[in-house]
């Protein structure tokens, strides 16, 4: 007996098995008719969280940079606080959890930047961004299994970085412009706009 065809889009979709399973992730293999006719396969990552990040801002406009070794990379790399949680959990929940235990920072006040599909070619991942301010630091506390290092850096240095290339993970740079380019246009309260654009204008 063979599986009843689906669409997805132009793609039919003929089979779909299980290459690979862990607590984080699945990856799935489809035999699939391409949009112009010919067979193939294609290959998704399914993930089991959401991805969260988090741009804290302070009352003197800086933030915190967390520093890690990024396996599939082998390269060092400096993000704002970032992390997961499951999808039946309010994103910004896991956010806050992510950005204490990161970064030991707590934050009153939170606003959405926007949520993003990563790596949309090959996987589901949505990532939830926020920029969070009436910001308190206190000491960090990460998971055993992870060295990490911690910068507080000037918010206008960390888009000059991002600008110039220096940090190049996609979620901190997308979550940086974000924020710079909304204050400008005022679409975020008004205490968050005047820090983000306090040393920038």
């Amino acid at each position: 007996m063979t599986d009843p065809i689906r669409r997805i889009g132009p793609w039919q979709v003929h089979r779909t098995k299980v290459s690979f399973k862990n607590p984080w992730i699945r990856v799935e293999s489809s035999d699939v008719t391409h949009p112009d006719g010919s067979p193939g396969i294609y290959g998704v990552v399914r993930l089991a969280n959401l991805a969260t990040g988090v741009l804290p801002i302070d009352n003197d406009a800086a933030t915190w940079l967390v520093g890690q070794h990024r396996f599939p990379f082998d390269a060092y790399s400096w993000e704002l606080p970032e992390g997961g949680g499951a999808k039946d959990v309010d994103p910004q929940v896991s956010a806050a959890r992510e950005l204490e235990e990161e970064a030991g920072v707590k934050a009153d006040s939170w606003a959405l930047l926007g949520t993003w599909p990563l790596s949309n070619s090959v996987t589901d991942e949505i990532a939830y961004g926020y920029v969070a301010w009436d910001t308190e630091a206190g000491a960090a506390a990460p998971e055993p299994s992870e060295e990490l290092a911690l910068k507080r850096m000037p918010f206008a240095e960390l888009v000059d970085r991002c600008l110039k290339g220096d940090i190049t993970d996609a979620f901190t740079v997308l979550m940086a412009l974000t924020a710079l380019e909304r204050a400008r246009r005022s679409d975020l309260p008004e205490p968050v706009c005047a820090l983000l654009l306090r040393d920038l204008d």
